[in-house]
């Protein structure tokens, strides 16, 4: 049975670093690299066999799909995808989903009230829905000794002001993430919410339209990367990196909400070109 890796938002930052690291992980036979920007999965496609080729090793087959995972039409775009690697490994054994990486997403920086509201539901769409949706599709084919990573965020533990839909969504993912968790457990499917604070990718660039080009204070990707596929192989049902985050993750229990987003709202701006 072909055992295949997925991770959705593979063409830079974390999705980029979970692809390069998943390489190395045995009994994976195909990786498969989904986003939307074709060129970018090229480029890590390319990158990949070059360090096939340097290591003259027995690494992954590797399959950059550029696709729109947004919404219910994503969502159906990525089922047409699993139905056809349905039809055509039938015949030798079907395949699973070794690993399945929810990367796919991103954010929007400022008040509600300044922010267009377009933006807010099309991260509704990707951050929420679609990451739904491709669980759901995926599960027929999750087995014992599937690992999953939805990318949550160190936002989803208190309400940001500034920052409101974002830190909705990622409190969906976590929420989501960690009742999947208990329901898979006795099926042997690991489930394991990723929850960062900054990281040095080009998030604040997207989330701040260009005024932030990069993020405040950020760690680098792929330690970030690599601590939390160490944390999901254990069975750990989230995954949060650095001191400061365990310790900012653990205050937020005795912060009340109202309070977080008020206190985030006057003194946590971020900025945003509109």
């Amino acid at each position: 049975m072909k055992q295949i890796a997925i991770v959705t938002g593979a063409s830079s930052g974390m999705g980029r670093d979970f692809a390069l690291e998943l390489i190395n992980e045995p009994n994976i036979d195909e990786i498969w690299l989904l986003a939307r920007r074709k060129g970018r999965l090229y480029d890590l496609e390319q990158d990949i066999k070059a360090i096939k080729k340097s290591k003259g090793a027995s690494l992954p087959e590797v399959r950059a799909i550029d696709i729109n995972l947004s919404g219910r039409t994503g969502i159906s775009s990525f089922k047409a995808l699993l139905d056809a690697e349905k039809l055509v490994e039938e015949k030798s054994g079907g395949f699973k989903i070794s690993w399945l990486i929810n990367n796919a997403g991103f954010g929007t920086y400022g008040p509600f009230n300044e922010t267009p509201l377009s933006n807010e539901l099309d991260m509704i769409d990707i951050n929420c829905t679609a990451l739904t949706g491709i669980l759901g599709e995926a599960l027929p084919y999750l087995s014992d000794g599937s690992i999953v990573v939805n990318t949550a965020s160190l936002a989803s533990f208190l309400p940001l002001g500034n920052f409101a839909v974002y830190g909705a969504t990622k409190a969906f993912v976590l929420s989501l993430s960690v009742a999947l968790a208990a329901e898979l457990k006795d099926k042997g499917i690991k489930v394991c919410a990723l929850c960062p604070g900054p990281v040095s990718t080009e998030f604040a660039n997207v989330a701040s339209n260009g005024a932030r080009p990069q993020v405040l204070h950020g760690l680098p990707s792929i330690k970030v990367v690599r601590h939390c596929i160490k944390q999901a192989k254990k069975g750990k049902n989230i995954a949060i990196m650095a001191l400061k985050w365990k310790f900012k993750a653990a205050a937020s229990r005795f912060v009340g909400r109202y309070a977080g987003a008020r206190f985030t709202y006057k003194f946590c701006k971020r900025p945003r070109n509109n």
